[in-house]
């Protein structure tokens, strides 16, 4: 690419038609492609290199174009404006996703290092710590009363109310509150919760 750019004709230096060349190419000429080429390659690698502004970005870029005017050529409708304009404005749309594409990569590896970045805390730390936790927790409740302990995993684990509890074991509301709290704090002092 760097050697056609070199040996492109200057511009308005009087060479071929580039609205004749593009209809020829659209039939299939590949000698019009490479006129065509040597006339637009310089405009177009010129767009693109002021959008994308990376070297070998816009090289990549400008090669798309030509691929895709080599294969696109035949949609190219002279009323609707020149070869010129055609070619230019194809090369503009690529250029443009080309950087709106970088640009969201570039976003989306911004969001995975901040995500990343963010977590407090190692999770297998944390695993560990909460079984531990789980832990200590079941030996305590192994420590209490068989009246207590069943009162704390309804209220507590279960979710009911005191009323609740008291229904479900036929006991009297004042009995259930006094076995809760002196189950609580039993576990309390086993789990060595400062007060």
């Amino acid at each position: 690419m760097r050697e056609r750019l070199r040996r492109m004709p200057a511009a308005g230096s009087g060479g071929p038609d580039a609205n004749a060349l593009l209809q020829l190419v659209a039939r299939g000429d590949e000698a019009a492609f490479e006129k065509l080429y040597d006339v637009v390659i310089g405009p177009v690698f010129g767009l693109i290199r002021r959008v994308v502004r990376d070297p070998a970005q816009s090289e990549e870029v400008a090669q798309e174009v030509m691929v895709e005017l080599w294969r696109t050529a035949a949609r190219y409708s002279p009323d609707r404006g020149s070869a010129m304009t055609w070619v230019m404005t194809m090369a503009h749309r690529r250029a443009v996703d080309r950087v709106r594409s970088a640009q969201s990569s570039a976003d989306r590896e911004t969001r995975v290092v901040n995500s990343e970045a963010a977590r407090p805390f190692d999770e297998v730390a944390e695993q560990v710590t909460m079984r531990l936790e789980h832990e200590q927790v079941r030996r305590c409740l192994g420590t209490l009363t068989d009246l207590q302990r069943e009162s704390i995993m309804l209220a507590y684990y279960g979710g009911r109310t005191y009323r609740e509890v008291g229904e479900l074991l036929e006991t009297p509301l004042g009995t259930i509150k006094t076995r809760l709290r002196d189950g609580l704090i039993r576990l309390r002092d086993c789990l060595g919760v400062a007060r």
